[in-house]
């Protein structure tokens, strides 16, 4: 008795065991049947293999943006559109290196429908460094120096019928102050927007390609923390950080492909999927690697989700109102307003010790600035004070 006993417990053990395993089995089969397919479709698109139709797609449309008499390659388009929208298992990675540059890709998504993002992007009264305020200190469209199309002052959706609207300009920019070096840049992009339409869904893509090295890094600071938009520009080549003073670092190539497409999970919701290629440093030595491209990616990220999605977004209409405000100023006046602007960045800096209370009596403030320049940067405290966010010089400007 006490024996078969022993056996039905056996057995019971046995059969709960057996039973525990079928189940695990079970929901691993479950799992990678769901899950496989996904991981698949995302692995379509490696770009470690050689037969991947990406990096081919990719460069087709950093050499349109650099001859504008290429035929656009419609094809490319669809496939890195496909490729944005595709489940996948991360969302950064790096890719193979364009010209002698490491390249990173970033993607992440917004909580804003297409057809509103589409009031505030590229739009010729609503500056660049509006969206983008921790990557960008001014963006000027129709470089005097070459011939541009002008900015839209308002886009327009397109159906599935008509041909992708493409604008094709150059630029003069510069970023903000580096996360690691505090260093700046100015630099020449050309650059190439196309909207359309793809498998029902709205697209718009930025082409970015540098033109020439750019000018020598200058010393910059972020004032604070990096999400309260307050940088220092000293307008001196080098470096605040400690040993790097002689500097005299260069941005030799840049190339960027940014998409921005209606996500296929919701109508309210915007994905950005970026490529990126950077080649930096000093006597002509790369120092750029993925992981400070990541980092950058992930900074105008934040901060573009923190705008786009905020409650306190002002509309167009508004951003477009103080910008033809700040546009009809006398000259005199504009400049007034800048310079307290100017000073402010230099008291904080002296407050975060990046510059002695002296040097701010000889350096004096930069003259020769372009005017759009000036009300791009004034444009940054407006934004600041709309959202909520402290501004350099409070409502002083507006």
């Amino acid at each position: 008795m006490q024996k078969m006993d022993c056996v039905k417990h056996v057995i019971k053990i046995s059969t709960i065991k057996f039973s525990s395993r079928f189940r695990w089995l079970l929901v691993t089969i479950v799992f990678f049947l769901i899950v496989l397919p996904q991981h698949q479709m995302a692995l379509a698109f490696s770009f470690s293999d050689s037969s991947s139709p990406i990096p081919t797609a990719l460069m087709k449309l950093i050499q349109n943006c650099a001859d504008p008499k290429a035929e656009l390659d419609i094809k490319a388009i669809a496939i890195l559109v496909d490729y944005v929208l595709a489940n996948k298992l991360n969302k950064e990675t790096d890719l193979l290196k364009l010209q002698g540059c490491p390249g990173a890709y970033y993607e992440f998504d917004t909580k804003i429908s297409f057809s509103r993002f589409l009031k505030y992007a590229y739009i010729s009264q609503i500056p660049a460094n509006l969206m983008r305020p921790s990557s960008t200190r001014y963006v000027l469209w129709d470089d005097p120096r070459r011939e541009s199309q002008t900015l839209p002052i308002s886009w327009k959706l397109v159906s599935s019928d008509d041909d992708p609207v493409i604008i094709r300009g150059f630029e003069h920019d510069s970023n903000t102050p580096d996360l690691t070096t505090g260093v700046y840049h100015e630099y020449d992009l050309a650059r190439t927007l196309i909207l359309f339409k793809h498998k029902g869904q709205q697209v718009l893509i930025s082409i970015s390609r540098q033109i020439n090295q750019s000018d020598v890094g200058k010393k910059g600071a972020i004032l604070g923390s990096d999400d309260d938009w307050n940088y220092y520009y000293s307008g001196e080549p080098g470096s605040f950080k400690a040993g790097m003073g002689w500097v005299k670092s260069y941005i030799y190539d840049f190339f960027s492909v940014v998409v921005y497409v209606e996500s296929s999970a919701s109508s309210n919701m915007l994905r950005t999927g970026t490529f990126q290629w950077i080649r930096a440093g000093w006597y002509g030595i790369n120092f750029v690697q993925t992981s400070h491209i990541i980092s950058g990616l992930k900074r105008f990220a934040r901060n573009f989700k923190t705008i786009l999605e905020s409650p306190k977004l002002p509309t167009p209409n508004q951003m477009i109102s103080i910008y033809q405000r700040l546009s009809t100023l006398p000259n005199r006046d504009l400049m007034e307003k800048y310079t307290a602007l100017q000073q402010a960045q230099q008291s904080l800096a002296v407050q975060a010790g990046k510059i002695s209370a002296a040097e701010t009596r000889r350096q004096g403030f930069h003259a020769h600035i372009p005017k759009e320049q000036i009300i791009e940067e004034l444009m940054l405290e407006y934004i600041k004070i709309a959202l909520g966010k402290r501004s350099l010089v409070g409502g002083k400007i507006f």
